[in-house]
């Protein structure tokens, strides 16, 4: 937030200092107040922090395992850095309350793509038409805004932008880097679901999901299911999220789980880290009683994280369903999160998620196990 706190000192003359209070987290969103008119490019450097305004989807602006994303965010978040400022992020429902806000100063940007109209250069300054228009391949000229009272702020970006015009792809994929600088990004081989039928192998690390299952309470099998659907059983692989190695463990929950990026790609490293991950996930979702019901949130939280499987569960109450079983129930929320009527509702905390996405991980990791349970040894 931008706040001014003002003391005046009654020896001499009057002085003012402005100072900047601690975020309020709203929405996995930030909220500020009115800053002053023309707060513009040396005030904002000054502050070390740029405030973008945006809307949830995956293009501009979402959440997964807490970290933003979105290819509007990414270009906004690397100019940000540029100009020596850190980047927070007040996503609101729609376009006008996106206007509003940047002309009561409660922001510096709206980075998201918004059509170029005569009727809004009064007021704002359109930033990146041509090169944002090129990259997004739209037929009607776009871009960001700022308030016509910062100029310098507007060049600044107009300048960015079209400096790093022909970097935008690379400024917006996700790269993973070790402790040691080395660069990983997205790949993956795709093997065969089954290692071998008739001797009752299902890939060559067999032995280290039977190894660690049992410390999640999980069948072995499961472990396997999961671990397909999620590398092909590739313990090289890398997302365009970021996830790595066999079980593609996000970079963040590794670590918290005490591994380092260049040790999750050590195969039973990655899987004893993903089952610490799994139990976890499996207390966390303790209050659902029935074990094999519990197997489906645990699997949804896994691929897009808890905060919207809770989401999802705080919707499927509001609207009369039950929050503790999955099929019929959170699943069709887990869809919804993708609507703006779903994901701007003020109890959804975690905002846009591609819910279809988490809705067919759930089911086809299900089968597979299913198919895997039936396979002779």
């Amino acid at each position: 937030m931008k706040q001014y706190v003002f003391f005046v000192l009654i020896i001499v003359l009057s002085m003012f200092f402005s100072c900047k209070e601690q975020p309020q987290k709203d929405l996995g969103v930030f909220h500020t107040p009115n800053t002053s008119d023309g707060f513009d490019l040396d005030e904002i450097q000054a502050n070390g922090e740029l405030i973008i305004l945006t809307l949830y989807g995956q293009q501009n602006y979402f959440e997964y395992y807490g970290e933003g994303y979105g290819v509007q965010y990414k270009l906004a978040n690397e100019y940000a850095k540029s100009i020596g400022c850190t980047i927070r992020v007040d996503v609101m429902a729609d376009e006008s309350s996106m206007l509003e806000r940047l002309a009561n100063g409660d922001a510096d940007v709206i980075a998201c793509q918004i059509p170029y109209s005569d009727s809004l250069t009064t007021d704002y300054i359109f930033c990146g038409q041509k090169e944002l228009t090129a990259f997004i391949d739209s037929t009607s000229p776009a871009g960001w805004l700022t308030r016509s009272d910062t100029p310098k702020l507007a060049a600044s970006l107009n300048k960015w932008l079209k400096k790093n015009k022909d970097n935008f792809i690379a400024l917006t994929t996700i790269r993973v880097a070790d402790e040691n600088g080395r660069i990983f990004t997205p790949q993956r081989h795709t093997y065969s679901p089954i290692l071998n039928y008739s001797r009752g192998e299902i890939s060559r690390y067999d032995h280290l999901f039977k190894k660690y299952a049992a410390q999640c309470g999980w069948d072995w099998r499961l472990l396997a299911a999961l671990a397909y659907q999620e590398s092909a059983f590739d313990e090289a692989a890398v997302s365009y999220m970021g996830a790595i190695g066999l079980m593609q463990l996000m970079p963040a929950t590794a670590n918290s789980m005490g591994i380092s990026i260049s040790q999750a790609f050590n195969p039973e490293t990655n899987v004893r880290g993903a089952v610490r991950y799994i139990d976890k996930l499996n207390r966390h979702y303790s209050s659902i009683t029935n074990a094999d019901e519990r197997i489906n949130f645990i699997l949804a939280a896994y691929n897009g994280g808890e905060g919207h499987v809770d989401d999802a569960r705080n919707l499927t109450k509001k609207y009369g369903g039950n929050p503790n079983v999955w099929s019929g129930n959170v699943d069709k929320y887990i869809i919804h999160l993708s609507e703006s009527q779903y994901f701007n509702d003020p109890i959804v905390r975690h905002g846009y998620m591609r819910g279809s996405e988490t809705y067919n991980y759930v089911y086809s990791i299900r089968e597979r196990w299913a198919n895997y349970r039936n396979i002779k040894r």
